[in-house]
């Protein structure tokens, strides 16, 4: 959508009235706030138009033919097109004589303001396809999950269930598509994708439960129950790691692991995973949470973070919830600490595989 802004101050007021002024250096002043605009860094009398630092709204230099105070800029390179040669608001298209770009010219949709325009450019749902527009439409926005405002409990309006919508701003599209042709069990089911200018806004299953994080407020677990869900993320950790190009997930945590009522376990949330690449020598964005994170997740490793990755947080994981600490405030006792203590080795060689953890808590004496 082509940027429309209108500037609901006319022009730069360029000569501030004050009958006790005596005569000296002339400043310019925005006519909404007073600021000074001269002062103001970066500002020119000559520029086409100028957005006051002082209060944000923008001004149209007087010079700028902009009939009823429209000024309108390209949507692919932002320049103005009000200065470009032959530009008039009833033309219907434009050619931006910058880029190239076509645009459509239509007053039926103009912002009031600075602010207004800015706040669509963050909009999650701006420039989405119109099918994807009315595909989305069929799911009522019901609350935010733990007051955040990119997870939406949501209902579909024709069958009734509840699912959750996510508007991600860090993702791996392909891991998604992934995952959305070969679900994996006990992890939430991708239902729908839909890519806007902003953001990747994914339908997925709703698991009802409470989270690993939630339960540990009441204190923290017993030694089995404890094991019994860390073997249950390895199972599902075994899954990826084991497909033909392993997926790592990177942020396993007592927050991204749900218990249902009947005591499934289910793994939430791939908005940083990433497919293995053994090529690769460091992560080119470091993800991950603090206290969760491997040290090479973090840029402290040798190499990128590979599977064992997952293995290390899941270390993390089974001391907290044995202890309500992380290692190193208070480390878990007997031969679970031993195996913590292996998962959350600095050389991820050192570290057990998914499969090979699974195997020690299943010993005698391992939960």
């Amino acid at each position: 959508m082509i940027k429309k802004l209108i500037n609901g101050l006319k022009s730069i007021r360029y000569h501030k009235e004050d009958e006790a002024a005596v005569p000296g250096p002339e400043y310019e002043f925005c006519t909404r706030c007073d600021a000074n605009l001269t002062m103001q860094k970066g500002y020119r009398n000559d520029l086409p138009y100028w957005i006051c630092k002082g209060c944000g709204e923008m001004l149209i230099n007087p010079a700028v033919e902009a009939d009823d105070n429209i000024a309108w800029f390209c949507d692919q390179c932002e320049s103005m097109l009000n200065i470009q040669e032959g530009f008039n608001d009833q033309c219907g298209e434009w050619q931006c004589s910058v880029c190239g770009f076509i645009n459509k010219i239509n007053k039926s949709n103009l912002y009031l303001s600075e602010e207004e325009y800015q706040a669509s450019l963050r909009d999650p749902y701006r420039g989405l396809a119109d099918e994807d527009a009315l595909a989305l439409n069929l799911y009522q926005d019901i609350e935010h999950v733990d007051g955040k405002s990119d997870i939406i409990l949501v209902e579909d309006s024709e069958t009734g269930r509840y699912h959750i919508k996510k508007l991600l701003t860090t993702y791996n599209k392909s891991v998604y598509e992934y995952l959305a042709e070969h679900p994996i069990a006990h992890m939430p089911k991708i239902e729908a994708m839909y890519e806007s200018s902003n953001c990747l806004i994914v339908i997925e299953e709703y698991i009802a439960g409470k989270t690993v994080e939630e339960l540990l407020e009441d204190g923290h677990f017993p030694e089995e129950e404890a094991v019994r869900i860390v073997r249950s993320v390895c199972g599902i950790l075994k899954e990826l790691h084991n497909l033909p190009t392993p997926i790592i997930h990177r942020d396993i945590k007592p927050s991204n692991i749900i218990i249902t009522p009947e005591g499934d376990v289910f793994l939430l949330d791939i908005n940083v995973a990433k497919w293995y690449d053994p090529e690769k020598t460091d992560d080119t964005r470091y993800m991950g949470t603090q206290g969760f994170a491997a040290p090479e997740q973090v840029g402290y490793g040798f190499h990128a973070s590979s599977t064992k990755a997952d293995i290390y947080a899941v270390g993390i994981l089974l001391n907290v919830m044995l202890t309500g600490k992380y290692p190193k405030e208070q480390k878990a006792s007997g031969r679970l600490w031993q195996l913590i203590e292996r998962c959350i080795s600095l050389d991820p060689e050192e570290r057990y595989t998914a499969e090979e953890l699974i195997s020690k808590l299943e010993e005698p004496g391992g939960g």
